[in-house]
């Protein structure tokens, strides 16, 4: 069941004995497209936005709680996100969406209200227009989560989403490239996975 303001999400427990384990974002994507639904991870944007990744972390208490899945159809191929899917040609230009699971990508606390179970995605838009000085300041500030709100930035919280572009772009699965398309769907499928960080 996805989280309602106000409410307690996840619980405090030991890690069960041959509970799965992956190293980070990508290894957890992996697993979960192989069918896993249970899984810990030590390291990543999503273990990070849940409290953990922490060295030696798996050796006390960890934090288990279900997380929403992000499922993504692209040019009629389809694969799962669990932290976020980054679509783009380039960085400093031209059209760049983010729809995250997580609240960070790498360094970047890219969406501060962004919940991993509240069966929404927060996607961010870059205008195709926003120059590069204005994204290298945007990006300086995403840091610390400050970058919003800007003219050039949307945000929005979905639980579903569809990117057309005018010309292919490669789209990034939580930090791996996938491939190349001009139209992305992606939908939430709450309480997609259970996850210990």
């Amino acid at each position: 069941m996805t989280i309602r303001r106000g409410e307690n999400w996840g619980e405090a427990v030991a890690a069960p004995a041959g509970l799965v384990m992956v190293e980070d974002d990508a290894a957890a994507c992996a697993a979960v497209a192989e069918g896993c639904r249970e899984l810990g991870i030590r390291r990543g944007d999503l273990a990070r936005t849940m409290g953990g990744g922490a060295p030696g972390r798996f050796d006390g208490a960890v934090v288990r709680a279900p997380v929403d899945l992000l499922h993504v159809t692209a040019d009629g191929e389809s694969c799962v996100a669990v932290a976020h899917v980054v679509i783009r040609r380039a960085w400093w230009r031209g059209p760049l969406v983010l729809v995250m699971n997580a609240q960070y990508l790498g360094p970047y606390d890219v969406a501060p209200r962004s919940h991993p179970n509240d069966g929404k995605a927060d996607v961010l838009t870059v205008a195709p227009t926003m120059g590069v000085r204005a994204r290298l300041a945007a990006r300086r500030r995403a840091v610390t989560g400050t970058h919003l709100p800007h003219p050039l930035l949307q945000t929005t919280q979905v639980a579903a989403h569809r990117v057309e572009l005018e010309r292919p772009a490669t789209v990034w699965v939580d930090g791996c490239r996938w491939r190349r398309a001009r139209v992305v769907d992606v939908k939430v499928e709450p309480d997609g996975v259970t996850i210990y960080a």
